[in-house]
């Protein structure tokens, strides 16, 4: 048994909250860069321009890489071996997105859904947490812009619809939200599962690396062809038609009933702001 102090997982959250707030991730950079390669010279060849010198600034100046520094969302794997010494786990980490998001000066965007009253500090954080083997935390934070999270949608499939029903899912989201996701997006999807629990897969989609596959070749299948789907709708960075929309879709799964085919798509604007640490 290996015994934590909760002051470590806070600080890991400030330390991850802070350098989220103001670095794209690598895999993001560089699908970026590739896009402007592949673009057509025209407006959206000149805004992805922009965008990289953008996340050049933010890196070097320290400062926000977008204004809205968005709702903490925070997963942890936590070892079954560990022992989590003091404060309440979600006290930890919310204490360390407050901290971050005073000591960045990153926008606090979090309010109650009724009254809209703000709660000042960007708290609570949405906590996301699992019991996995071993004797280490995993760690990952991740700002969401709720820009792109409006543009997401949830779908409870037939199963009859398959694989084309899948798609079809994934890009027609992609299509309604048009240019309001400041693309070129990301895209986490979740298949499976349940209601809310298809939602999840598809948030921890978008912890992955930009531009990773599935290990499930059929999965794999599935992001390979929305994506190039989703790219010769000609929407282009930020609406100005061109030929990249996407830089990315990433597929989890999970068993599901065999009445259901849940089908959950989050969308990520460009900015993809995502770091992992472990303890």
């Amino acid at each position: 048994m290996r015994t934590v102090n909760i002051k470590t997982i806070s600080d890991a959250v400030y330390a991850a909250a802070m350098k989220a707030g103001v670095e794209l991730t690598s895999a993001c950079r560089q699908a970026l860069e590739s896009a402007y390669l592949k673009e057509d010279e025209g407006a959206a060849r000149f805004a992805l321009g922009e965008l990289i010198k953008n996340s050049d600034v933010a890196r070097e100046k320290q400062m926000p890489v977008c204004q809205d520094t968005g709702m903490a969302v925070v997963l942890l794997e936590i070892g079954n071996e560990v022992f989590l010494e003091g404060a309440p786990l979600n006290e930890a980490v919310n204490d360390g997105v407050r901290r971050a998001y005073k000591d960045g000066y990153f926008r606090k965007s979090v309010c109650d859904p009724i009254t809209r009253k703000n709660t000042a500090d960007n708290t609570p954080a949405a906590i996301h947490t699992e019991i996995v083997a071993g004797d280490k935390i995993k760690l990952t934070f991740m700002p969401k812009g709720f820009g792109s999270e409006n543009m997401s949608a949830l779908y409870m499939l037939k199963p009859a619809q398959g694989v084309e029903g899948i798609v079809d899912a994934i890009v027609s989201t992609v299509k309604n939200a048009g240019s309001r996701p400041c693309p070129p997006v990301y895209v986490g999807v979740g298949i499976g599962g349940t209601f809310d629990g298809c939602a999840f897969l598809a948030k921890k989609a978008l912890t992955r690396d930009v531009g990773t596959r599935s290990q499930r070749a059929d999965v794999a299948a599935i992001e390979e062809r929305a994506l190039e789907r989703i790219n010769a709708l000609g929407i282009g960075c930020q609406g100005f038609h061109g030929r990249v929309t996407a830089l990315g879709v990433s597929c989890e799964w999970a068993p599901t009933h065999i009445a259901g085919l849940p089908v959950a798509v989050n969308v990520q604007c460009h900015c993809v702001r995502c770091v992992k640490e472990e303890i």
